[in-house]
């Protein structure tokens, strides 16, 4: 059995409204979230899942908000001896700039991304502004995408599951660890959408939808879902691993 190991790289961070994360919750409070890229260590092959922004903003405040250091997608890389044009495969858990604007970097990788994701990137809703096409033309053009049509396994350890949570074609990627089966989301949440707080709990309410979501209902039991599926859980946005250097 192949397992992994998991390590969060953060290339980039956000401040806006905790309610952005936490539906019906917490608005108005002001919020820092990591934006990460996840290397994924075991195997043949040299794996990343999201690539993070390409300009991050790298300041003592937003690495004092998060908890750690904030790094460009090279430097990030080189924490573990890997450049750009190393990777072999890019796993996208969606398609929102921020997860994808050092793409074109990886010359050399396969992208797997849901046929959802790359319909909507082309033709987004209104209300949603956080598509830009063009950070995925130079891996359209040079024909690097594998389209995921349908859950399942990409390699040994490694499957996606789709879970139109936050976005129409967002994927979930479960990863077997040797500490356990990880689920790193396909939608953009913390910790405490997990596991809320007593007075949330109070409400008969295990889990909190993203603050920003496509069907509320859908996302409250999809989570339940992933909740009971994995042994870790990897919020895609919670500052606690910006400290951490491997999971799993």
């Amino acid at each position: 059995m192949t397992t992994y190991t998991i390590h969060p790289i953060v290339m980039g961070t956000k401040v806006f409204d905790k309610g952005m994360m936490t539906y019906q919750h917490d608005y108005g409070t002001p919020f820092t979230i990591p934006i990460f890229c996840w290397y994924v260590e075991g195997g043949d092959k040299k794996i990343l899942i999201d690539t993070g922004e390409m300009h991050p903003v790298q300041s003592r405040e937003r690495e004092e908000a998060i908890g750690g250091k904030i790094y460009t997608f090279e430097d990030g890389l080189a924490l573990y001896d890997l450049r750009p044009e190393d990777i072999d495969i890019v796993i996208h858990t969606h398609l929102h700039n921020d997860h994808c604007e050092n793409d074109y970097k990886c010359t050399n990788a396969r992208f797997y991304i849901h046929e959802q994701e790359l319909e909507t990137i082309r033709r987004y809703h209104p209300l949603d502004f956080r598509y830009v096409e063009d950070y995925i033309y130079e891996i359209e053009e040079n024909k690097q995408i594998e389209i995921v049509r349908e859950d399942g396994e990409i390699l040994p350890g490694i499957r996606l599951m789709h879970t139109p949570i936050h976005t129409p074609g967002g994927m979930t990627v479960f990863i077997d660890t040797p500490k356990g089966k990880a689920a790193i989301t396909g939608f953009c949440v913390i910790k405490e959408n997990f596991e809320p707080p007593l007075q949330i709990r109070a409400m008969e309410m295990e889990v909190i939808p993203p603050g920003t979501n496509i069907n509320s209902y859908e996302a409250y039991d999809t989570m339940i879902r992933i909740k009971e599926m994995a042994d870790i859980i990897i919020p895609l946005h919670e500052p606690e691993f910006a400290a951490v250097t491997t999971i799993g």
